[in-house]
């Protein structure tokens, strides 16, 4: 293991054979794609469509549609992208898709691989175990300066902008009623 300073290199980490093993396998597909050519995002789909001609046979029973028209769909920045390809264009960019299908199925498994040997590294196991905390005492019934430390010890002044205060609301809440009534 002398030399690696990556540390998301294989070797850093202790991986099972399995995995590794698996690893490269998708490695290999992932290079052959690569390889390949392109990689097209998206869908082609096949349409058949009506014309507007009222005698036309795709008005018929059954009708008779026109096509077939080939057309890819796309998603970009939440909106849908479509444009109408020729037989020779379907034949040409399909391949293209089915890399960017397989890519994603590889990447997919790629992550599952690694996290199965996230879990399964033994020096989860090893790890000391956190001291359990004491339960926090409940706190007092009455607002105290103890409270309004805002996290600093009681040895210290609280902040100037929090300071215990009481106030005596029965006058306020008298006002009040009276007013009501």
């Amino acid at each position: 293991m002398t030399g690696i300073t990556d540390l998301c290199h294989p070797e850093t980490v202790r991986v099972a054979a399995s995995h590794q093993a698996e690893a490269e396998k998708i490695a290999a597909e992932l290079a052959a794609i690569a390889r390949s050519g392109m990689i097209l995002p998206g869908s082609i789909t096949q349409r058949r469509t009506r014309c507007g001609r009222r005698n036309c046979g795709c008005h018929a029973d059954p009708p008779r549609l026109h096509g077939p028209y080939w057309q890819w769909t796309r998603k970009i920045a939440a909106k849908t992208i479509c444009r109408w390809l020729s037989a020779d264009q379907n034949r040409d960019y399909t391949p293209w898709i089915d890399n960017d299908r397989r890519l994603h199925e590889l990447l997919a498994r790629l992550e599952a691989l690694g996290a199965a040997a996230f879990e399964a590294d033994p020096r989860w196991k090893r790890q000391p175990k956190r001291p359990t905390a004491e339960p926090e005492p409940h706190p007092p019934d009455s607002v105290g300066g103890a409270r309004l430390t805002c996290g600093q010890p009681a040895s210290r002044p609280p902040f100037a902008q929090v300071s215990p205060k009481r106030e005596d609301l029965s006058a306020v809440r008298s006002y009040y009623q009276k007013r009501l009534t």
